[in-house]
């Protein structure tokens, strides 16, 4: 099981730049930051930790851009991999999203995961023009539309939300196939989702027995015709959940960063990387 790191990022505190490259060189596997392009002030979208419109972090409202985050975090490291948890792709228009993934994932040499969301904030998803009801629907053509565009030479779609002709763009990305990781909470209709759909599964703090969600998942995913397991990346696991974790499937642990300075990030980094041994 690898070990990933998730930072929170904002225009305070540490940056990801500083907070990957020393990930890094502590031995973590992956490098995770989130997206919300804004948050409306008044707001029906009850947040699922808080259960109504208040927020648990106000760096909701202060997050960085992820790809011109990652962008820099390539710039300063080697190996790490560049993942979002997670990104809200249906916010972005689908074409040039596509060109500025395949841009990082040129830059970095290979190394980008797509974490991608459905998106709780439904009145953020009605700014961006994007029905709530019909979330789930757009982001699956915007996963094939933009999977299109980074493997094909002549590059087309037709959808009810994405339609564009035969087109070029490059650079496609060094990878053959870009991970596409779903940020959801366990269920039915989100296993059935990821097994149609994407690569694996990234668990939200509301997920529990997660190595029973697992055995839900790989049933979903042999259900669907899927050959082997789907990739499973866990948010805030604790030390003693680690070998249950492994036994069950979990391919990835991400472990949150603190909101606080250099300092006191660091030092959160050397302990958790000392304790597991890396």
């Amino acid at each position: 099981m690898r070990h990933g790191i998730s930072l929170f990022t904002s225009d305070r505190g540490i940056t990801p730049q500083q907070a990957a490259k020393a990930a890094e060189d502590r031995g973590f596997a992956t490098f995770y930051v989130p997206e919300h392009t804004h948050i409306p002030v008044r707001r029906d979208a009850a947040h699922p930790a808080t259960g109504d419109d208040s927020l648990p972090d106000d760096r909701y409202m202060r997050t960085l851009d992820p790809w011109v985050a990652l962008g820099a975090v390539a710039a300063v490291t080697e190996r790490i991999g560049l993942g979002t948890s997670v990104a809200l792709p249906v916010e972005s228009d689908p074409i040039t999203l596509a060109k500025t993934i395949a841009t990082v994932d040129f830059m970095s040499g290979g190394r980008v995961v797509l974490g991608a969301g459905f998106g709780w904030n439904t009145d953020e998803l009605t700014d961006h023009g994007v029905p709530p009801e019909r979330r789930r629907t757009v982001l699956k053509e915007y996963v094939e539309a933009m999977r299109a565009l980074w493997t094909q030479e002549e590059a087309s779609y037709e959808g009810e939300f994405v339609s564009f002709q035969a087109s070029w763009a490059w650079p496609k990305p060094i990878q053959e196939h870009v991970p596409v990781i779903i940020g959801a909470q366990a269920g039915p209709k989100t296993f059935a989702w990821i097994a149609a759909n994407a690569d694996g599964w990234l668990t939200t703090p509301l997920d529990q027995s997660i190595p029973e969600q697992i055995t839900r998942l790989q049933a979903a995913w042999d259900a669907a015709g899927r050959s082997g397991h789907p990739e499973v990346r866990a948010l805030r696991p604790t030390f003693e959940v680690l070998d249950e974790w492994e036994a069950g499937g979990v391919t990835e642990a991400v472990w949150t960063l603190p909101d606080g300075d250099e300092s006191a990030v660091m030092k959160h980094l050397d302990d958790v990387a000392a304790r597991l041994g890396l």
